[in-house]
């Protein structure tokens, strides 16, 4: 596949939107839709056998939604990627981190979105005090038990892709898989 042209349909503080032609292995060709959009970091914060999880409305799919901490830098800031978990972690739930340790880094819809995400496992938390965006007013933050996050897995109440990707990852970090790089 060959890309032959693109332009810019759409563009905000937060996505760029463009449409790229290709010509296909046949000599054909067709379009594709792309959203670009910053990576973002994703922490499960584990402790006492549960992690904490995260629930705020989330208006693309027009209800609230639990999930693990996760999120970008604000427009203008930035730094590496662990100071980006260790920075949202503390913003949603209060929590800091004595450890953080990577477990990979994954694509977020790789057929529609350049966006890619860094899992982390936090452990060693310390409480403190929340400093959400104002997107995120209505959020708020709760411990579960492993037990308990399966069971709304289970049930439907937590349907995150990114988040369940993350706890995937967790599940063949616990099973021996070789850590990543």
């Amino acid at each position: 596949m060959r890309q032959t042209s693109s332009r810019e349909v759409y563009r905000n503080p937060w996505i760029r939107v463009r449409e790229d032609t290709v010509e296909l292995v046949d000599g054909s060709s067709s379009i594709y839709g792309v959203v670009e959009k910053a990576d973002f970091a994703l922490v499960l914060a584990w402790e006492r056998d549960g992690l904490w999880l995260v629930e705020q409305y989330r208006h693309p799919v027009g209800r609230r939604a639990w999930e693990f901490p996760q999120g970008g830098w604000p427009q203008g800031a930035g730094g590496t990627p662990e100071e980006l978990a260790r920075a949202e972690l503390a913003e949603e739930t209060g929590l800091r981190a004595g450890e953080l340790r990577h477990l990979g880094h994954l694509d977020l819809a790789s057929g529609l979105s350049t966006q890619e995400f860094d899992v982390w496992l936090a452990t060693d938390l310390t409480p403190g005090p929340t400093a959400r965006e104002a997107s995120e007013a209505d959020m708020r933050h709760a411990f579960v038990s492993e037990a308990e996050l399966r069971a709304m897995i289970g049930d439907g109440r937590f349907t995150d892709s990114p988040s369940l990707a993350g706890y995937a990852l967790l599940l063949l970090d616990r099973a021996g898989r070789p850590p990543a790089t």
